[in-house]
């Protein structure tokens, strides 16, 4: 029989499945954000002990190993003081004639739907430090971004 028509096991036809990326750098988060991290952390602790299959639990377990990371990683950010953008403020700004806002946020929390921007993002990296009344120069765009103002979130 012609090895072409040999099927060693089902195993070798699957997509291989990878770590999930942990983000290079300090792990900088709010509170909320690391009450988020804990919370998942330990629902995925309750689920992967109630798995049925191995194969569930073998997904599970590795989005475990990547919270648990996340949560032994983590460093709540020290309170903003709300006089310029920081993580843990929610940002007012202008950009080509349109006003946005924003909350500057850690890795795990953010959520670009909810206005809720990780702090390593480009848009977030542009306005770090600004006050309001600043204009940025947003390199890559050419579009300038006005901040409006700055609240704690």
């Amino acid at each position: 029989m012609s090895v072409a028509f040999r099927r060693e096991s089902d195993e070798e036809h699957k997509e291989p499945r990878f770590e999930l990326p942990i983000p290079p750098g300090p792990n900088p988060v709010t509170k909320r954000g690391y009450a988020l991290i804990k919370k998942r952390t330990e629902e995925l602790e309750g689920a992967v002990t109630s798995a049925s299959g191995e194969e569930q639990r073998a997904e599970l377990q590795r989005d475990l190993r990547y919270w648990r990371a996340s949560l032994a990683t983590a460093q709540v950010a020290p309170p903003a003081a709300g006089d310029a953008v920081a993580l843990g403020t929610r940002v007012t700004i202008e950009q080509a004639g349109k006003v946005r806002s924003l909350t500057i946020v850690g890795h795990d929390e953010a959520d670009r739907a909810a206005g809720l921007v990780a702090f390593a993002s480009p848009l977030a990296q542009a306005v770090m430090g600004a006050e309001p009344g600043e204009t940025i120069d947003r390199p890559g765009n050419g579009q300038a971004i006005r901040i409006i103002s700055v609240e704690l979130a």
